[in-house]
């Protein structure tokens, strides 16, 4: 009777062991993306002049302002436009575009651009056929004053119609990096 009161508490002893050491912990979502810098360079089709609008915060929320350089682009010109993002508390900087390509299905950017003098097209889409933004086509028409705000979302409704076509209104998702530059069309 000994052994089979042994062998029973070692039974339910092991059956206890095995289930307490299942994995039940929830998986740890995608951590957000440190930003601390996002480069979108315009290189115009036919040469000319490169623009980079750049945004720069080392320090993150609070602390020192960021620093924003818009620019001043060619009326009438059509540019091929690339964005960077960076992680520069790291050293070296992590690329972050890397990322955003390697989670493509999970990122969109969105332009948002004051004035109709300028369009931005996307030229890059994910495994789905659904845009990223990290290559676009900016077109210029008339001179004049303009901004650009760059959304980078995470995880947007992508899909759906308004998304693709770069409405971000009713995106969803979080927002990794918002970013206005000013840029004047001469």
């Amino acid at each position: 009777m000994k052994k089979f009161n042994l062998l029973l508490v070692l039974a339910i002893s092991s059956v206890l062991f095995m289930t307490s050491c299942e994995k039940d912990d929830p998986e740890i979502p995608n951590e957000e993306e440190v930003i601390t810098t996002l480069n979108y360079t315009l290189t115009p089709e036919g040469g000319g002049t490169v623009i980079v609008l750049s945004f720069q915060d080392l320090d993150g929320d609070g602390g020192d302002a960021p620093v924003i350089t818009g620019g001043t682009l060619a009326a009438n010109t059509i540019y091929n436009g690339a964005l960077t993002l960076l992680n520069e508390t790291e050293s070296p900087a992590e690329n972050i575009t890397e990322e955003i390509e390697e989670e493509a299905a999970e990122h969109q950017f969105f332009f948002d651009i004051s004035s109709s003098n300028i369009t931005i097209d996307y030229l890059d889409l994910d495994a789905n056929g659904f845009p990223i933004g990290l290559d676009t086509k900016l077109t210029t028409t008339n001179t004049g004053a303009a901004t650009i705000t760059v959304v980078l979302r995470h995880e947007p409704a992508k899909g759906a119609t308004d998304v693709n076509t770069g409405d971000i209104t009713n995106a969803g998702g979080e927002t990794d990096i918002e970013v206005t530059f000013n840029v004047d069309v001469q």
